[in-house]
């Protein structure tokens, strides 16, 4: 799994799948990726989905939210838990960071358009807590607005020009 995307990236953006399904599109035993939708599941991250086939054998699974966010909040009530808040929070980064990676080596075989349309952008503000805590809650909204015009797009069969894209965001405190 790893030049590819993460099979829980991968059933966000399908929506739903099984584990077979994933594991052909990770090149992974099934076995194994049953195994970790198994544990996500565990976690809360994903859950059961209707099954989408006449075979009733085969378990269907779907993101338990939109996106992959890890609060600090639903950690702070062990010390392990904390310790794997940090280890998740690190491999989350570390995939974001390869997708990106990834596409900074492959930007020139995206053509004009896509390398205009990508955006790479750091700012430095002075905010509170609670000034941060509100502009994340806006900036999720917005990518909400945007991910249901495009599923609803997809829906209508008006996928033409549409690619899979990746938002990033981080918001926390720092000093020099």
């Amino acid at each position: 799994m790893a030049r590819s995307a993460p099979v829980d990236r991968r059933l966000i953006i399908a929506r739903s799948a099984t584990a077979s399904q994933l594991a052909d599109q990770v090149d992974e035993a099934v076995s194994l990726v049953s195994y970790h939708l198994r544990k996500l599941a565990e976690h809360g991250l994903i859950e059961e989905a209707e099954t989408q086939s006449a075979d009733g054998r085969e378990r269907w699974w779907q993101p338990a939210s939109d996106g992959i966010s890890i609060r600090d909040e639903d950690f702070r009530d062990a010390p392990e838990k904390a310790a794997a808040h940090t280890a998740a929070s690190r491999l989350f980064f570390e995939q974001r960071a390869d997708m990106y990676r990834r596409y900074l080596d492959e930007r020139p075989h995206w053509g004009d358009a896509w390398t205009t349309a990508s955006d790479s952008a750091e700012w430095l503000l002075r905010l509170t807590a609670d000034e941060l805590s509100e502009l994340s809650k806006e900036m999720y909204a917005l990518v909400r607005k945007y991910e249901e015009r495009g599923r609803a797009a997809d829906a209508s069969g008006d996928t033409e020009g549409r690619e899979n894209v990746a938002v990033h965001t981080y918001g926390f405190p720092f000093r020099f």
